[in-house]
This record gives structure tokens, sequence and C-alpha cells, in this order.
């Protein structure tokens, strides 16, 4: 109810008075709202003092991006699509396969100055489907570590690990030193996005010429590195959720997940000094990290100009410029263009540096893929499952789960 009762409240206000023929009311859907209820409240006074004919009427939201996905497919055939959705980087292609999602190009070709907000154009090509963009990037992520420095020094820990080797002798210091639960490994992250980043790490992409790469030795290499994780470090199975809480109450020393939570962690952690590294590699530095978060969706059936112009604006406005630059500053995640980064937030970084990590990283930005076919929301759920199996000590044979996975993932795919 929280989401209604805001956007009831969106919609029942505005800055500036107009005529009643003159207002547009569009519909709009975002997941996460315990991350990004602040960030389009801290927007929207903004884009009401530019637009003051244009409501924003929020639905109740997402859960998270498969959510986000099964809904709009349920809704393109029950006919009742919002106007603008907010949809998981990897989660855009099947909507733009079944022409649910809008091309964008006769929007950019009437904005003589669209490119001075300064896209950056990795983030854009995300959302880039045989040459035309379908949605702008609102909120981009890679995975970070953070760190209870607190913690780490009190166990003799004094400098960041930078492998996966060096995590889990981190991990044996710190039980040594009498830490019962000293890491979570994000593993249940939504879209296999972890077992991703470590293929990315190795410089294989998950996906190649519609099949996915289980059967390889990155795929391999990528399950003994989570096992490696889960014994070394005597991991327990927590949510996302029981992590972020177990982190900010001090009892959780290294956690690997999403930037998304650094500006909540800022808020809600105990008193104790709070860091963010680069993500570990398995033998260095990581040749690549997918990008996570979501990119602004035009959904519209609305046959009525008007509609689709606002729904336009306000999908450049959130993406743009200052809208853009609230995604920093409430969340953790990064604004999709430089005008955001480079230039509204030129000392937001030198302040907030634990926001900063994830910035840094930014060279290694690769795409958060989609699996292939109608199947693939049921192929995430093999890789989670399989994951699952190996944090929960049920899986122990690698090369055996290596071969299961494959066998499972391949009567999914399409057939030529």
């Amino acid at each position: 109810m929280k989401q209604l009762s805001l956007g009831a409240l969106l919609l029942a206000t505005s800055s500036l008075p107009a005529l009643a023929q003159d207002r547009v009311t569009i519909d709009f859907v975002y997941p996460y709202s315990s991350l990004f209820d602040v960030t389009y409240e801290a927007i929207m006074p903004a884009f009401k003092a530019a637009h003051p004919n244009i409501d924003i009427n929020i639905r109740a939201s997402y859960e998270e991006y498969e959510d986000a996905s099964n809904t709009i497919l349920r809704e393109a055939v029950s006919g009742d699509l919002p106007d603008v959705t907010m949809q998981g980087l990897n989660r855009q292609q099947i909507l733009v396969d079944r022409g649910i999602a809008q091309s964008l190009e006769p929007f950019i070709a009437g904005e003589a100055d669209f490119q001075k907000d300064g896209y950056h154009e990795a983030m854009l090509s995300l959302s880039t489907f045989d040459g035309e963009v379908y949605g702008l990037p609102f909120s981009v992520s890679l995975p970070v570590g953070y760190y209870n420095m607190d913690t780490l020094a009190a166990a003799g820990v004094e400098t960041l690990p930078t492998t996966w080797d060096e995590v889990v002798e981190t991990c044996q210091t710190l039980i040594d030193s009498g830490v019962e639960n000293p890491i979570y490994w994000d593993w249940a992250i939504t879209g296999n996005w972890f077992f991703q980043a470590l293929m990315w790490t190795q410089g294989r992409a998950p996906v190649e010429d519609g099949r996915i790469n289980m059967d390889s030795p990155e795929a391999l290499k990528t399950l003994e590195t989570v096992k490696h994780i889960v014994d070394g470090c005597n991991m327990r199975n927590l949510t996302g959720d029981e992590a972020v809480s177990a982190f900010a109450a001090g009892e959780l020393p290294l956690m690997y997940t999403s930037t998304s939570n650094v500006g909540r962690m800022m808020t809600i952690k105990a008193d104790f000094d709070f860091e963010t590294g680069a993500y570990p590699g398995i033998d260095g530095t990581p040749d690549g990290l997918p990008a996570g978060g979501n990119a602004a969706v035009m959904t519209s059936t609305s046959e009525d100009p008007a509609v689709r112009e606002a729904a336009w604006q306000w999908l450049k406005f959130i993406t743009s410029g200052e809208g853009a630059a609230e995604v920093a500053r409430t969340t953790g995640y990064m604004p999709p263009n430089r005008a955001a980064n480079d230039i509204i937030l030129v000392d937001f970084y030198e302040q907030n540096p634990q926001k900063a990590t994830a910035v840094e990283q930014l060279p290694l930005l690769r795409d958060w893929q989609a699996y292939p076919g109608d199947n693939g929301l049921a192929i995430t759920q093999v890789i989670y499952d399989g994951l699952e199996r190996i944090v929960t000590g049920d899986a122990q044979d690698m090369e055996e789960l290596q071969e299961e996975l494959t066998e499972e993932i391949d009567d999914l795919l399409p057939r030529s």
C-alpha cells in the first residue's frame, strides 16, 4: 500500500496551476521500493516545476526484476500496460522481441540537444537493439566489496583482498580471531548477476551465439570459485536482506553485493568504519563485470500523442541531468550520463568515497546478458537452483554439477 499512497500523493499535488484540459496523466512502475521511493520523491518537485501539466500515477512497485518482467508480459496480454516501466537491464530484450517496448528513436530525433547530457555510450548500448534505442538507462550498478574496517583491523587485516583466494585467506584470519559469520557473497541476487560476474571476470561472456557457456572451462572455474568461497569462509545461507541487516549491525565484516545498497548502508549502519573496495578477481583484476540496474522503457498503448509525449518527457527527465544525479545522491547506483557524474556531482564522490568505487570500475562494464528464448526466466531459475545447491552443501562435485546444469539448460534453449 505504500506505493499506492505515494502514487496518489504525487497525482494529487502540483506546485503550479494548469488548466484541467491541459493536464496529462501517465502510469509509471518501478521495482525495489525500499531503494527507490526516496529517489523518486527527490526527483518529483523539479519535474513538476518543469512540467506542471503532467501528473505521474505511480502503480504498486515490482518486487524485483523477474517480477517486473513477468508482470509486464501479463499486462501486455490483459491490455493494462503502464506508459513507462523500469526494467532490469537484462530483461529488455524479450520486451523488444515481443513488440512491447517501443523504439525511442522518433522522440530522440525530435531532440536537437539530446546528446548534451552525455549518456555514457557503454550504458546506452545496454538498451540498444538492432541499432535503435528502446530504453534509457536510469540506474547502473556494479558489484563491490563492503568492509567493516574496525573488525578487519581488530583481526589484524591490514589490506583489502583483491582476489577470491585472498578473500578466503581473510575469512580464515577473521574466523581465527573469533568471528563466526565472516562473509556473504550475494549468490542469490536477481538475474544470476554474480554468476555472470565470475564469468566476465575471466573474460568469457555467459552467452554467445544463442548458447549459454555452461559447459566451458570458465563456467567450471566459476562453480569451483563459489564452492571455494562457501567452504573456505563457512558462509551461511542468508537472504540478501538478512546479510544487509547483519552487516549494518556490525555482525558481518565482509559482504559482496551491488553498490546499490551503499546509500542505505550509510544511513542504517551501526557506529563502525565502513569502506567499499573493488570487486575481487580470480587471478587478479577482473577482465569485466556485468552492469546491473534498470532502464526506463516506454510501453504506452495510448493513441493520444499528448500522453506519449508526456511519457517521453518523464522518461528523459529521470535519466538525464539533475534527475539522474538524484540516483547517486539517494542510493549507491551510478547515474547513466556524464553530466550527472562529471559535472553536477563533481564534488560528490570526493565527499562520498564509498559510492566512488563503482564509478572507478566503469571501464570494466559489460552486458548483463539475457538468456535466449521464451525460457529465459526458467534458465535463470536453473542456475539459481545450482548455486543454491553449492551454498547448502548439497552439491560437492563441481564437474558433475556443471554437466547437470548444462543438460537442463540445453533442454530449455530454442531449437533451430
